[in-house]
């Protein structure tokens, strides 16, 4: 039965291939190297339909020229994929600005916004591109966040909201939705501030985007914000799925861009991007999820009830080492385990 299911979709995420790389790491791996891996991946005939991508050199020009997103689309289609969600460069080294920061700051944010969403309207009218939602957060530290939380959350909210308007008039039709990522580098908003009241009122237009791999930051919010005890047992399953359904209560109605990963719980990080949940294989024996069942908190309601929210999940494996990236094995893992939380909560 898992084997054929079709939805939702599988895609994989390119941006592994940047994320932690770069002078002060690894050397970045190229946007054909990804997609072959991608594409060679294969478990009893199933494969991935599709890939997310980072709008980011050396992969995707965030200023590319019609000819450059045909080029794209052509190299990806080769490979019998598809396009799904796209991430929006907006963080200050990609040539955005913090969503809290000054007036010239939050205009490139925008900025940057506005260009992610012309770009998937144009993958959208090549055919490569039927779904996906435009991914960004507040490009912002939770240090400089917590010096005003109350302005901050405001600033970042009016800056999202105006992102919003921004889809709706540079779509050409095809009405992307922003989606903001649920992860600690969200300034403060980590897990739990991320929501309606931070948002704001365009609940339609920008929702967080959460993973599994956030039980890692179960324990690592701000003490009073924490739903898993410092120094907690890893052992006590029960705990940490009382701990997971609290949260996923919570966040579960804003969540329709979904992303699978595993994760050993500690926060650490590679090259200049540090201080964050590193992801490992999803058969490592330090990980802390059961993926296929974890994953159901997130696609099914308080009944059991699917929700169907997503048409494709993508796996999320930042800052895996490229020896590890390059070895197909890697990615037939990744897949199979794909493969099963869709047999667990997919449909046709």
């Amino acid at each position: 039965m898992a084997l054929s299911l079709n939805y939702p979709k599988l895609h994989n995420a390119m941006w592994p291939g940047l994320v932690g790389k770069g002078p002060d790491s690894e050397p970045p791996i190229d946007l054909d190297t990804m997609l072959d891996l991608t594409a060679n991946a294969s478990v009893d005939g199933v494969k991935f339909d599709g890939v997310d991508l980072f709008l980011f050199d050396p992969h995707v020009n965030i200023d590319s020229s019609d000819d450059d997103l045909k080029r794209l689309a052509d190299r990806i289609r080769a490979r019998q994929l598809v396009v799904g969600s796209l991430v929006a460069p907006v963080w200050p080294p990609t040539g955005g600005g913090a969503a809290m920061g000054n007036a010239d700051e939050r205009r490139q944010f925008v900025t940057q916004v506005r260009k992610a969403c012309q770009i998937g309207a144009k993958l959208r009218a090549s055919g490569i591109r039927k779904a996906g939602v435009i991914r960004i957060d507040s490009a912002s530290s939770p240090a400089e966040w917590a010096k005003d939380p109350a302005g901050n959350t405001k600033k970042i909210a009016a800056t999202f909201r105006e992102a919003c308007t921004v889809r709706r008039s540079s779509a050409n039709g095809s009405r992307p939705k922003e989606k903001s990522a649920g992860a600690a580098c969200t300034a403060g908003n980590g897990i739990w501030n991320c929501s309606s009241r931070w948002i704001g009122r365009r609940r339609s237009a920008s929702r967080p985007t959460w993973r599994t791999r956030c039980c890692s930051r179960l324990g690592y919010n701000a003490p009073e914000d924490r739903l898993l005890p410092e120094g907690f047992d890893w052992t006590s399953g029960q705990a940490l799925d009382d701990a997971l359904k609290t949260m996923t209560r919570a966040l579960r109605p804003w969540t329709n861009d979904f992303h699978v990963a595993q994760n050993d719980a500690t926060v650490k990080g590679s090259g200049s991007h540090d201080k964050t949940g590193r992801h490992c294989l999803p058969t490592d024996p330090n990980g802390k999820l059961d993926i296929p069942r974890h994953a159901g908190y997130w696609m099914r309601d308080e009944t059991g009830a699917q929700t169907r929210a997503f048409a494709h999940i993508c796996w999320d494996g930042c800052m895996f080492p490229n020896a590890t990236m390059m070895q197909p094995d890697t990615w037939n893992a990744v897949l199979k385990t794909m493969i099963a939380v869709r047999g667990a909560h997919g449909w046709n």
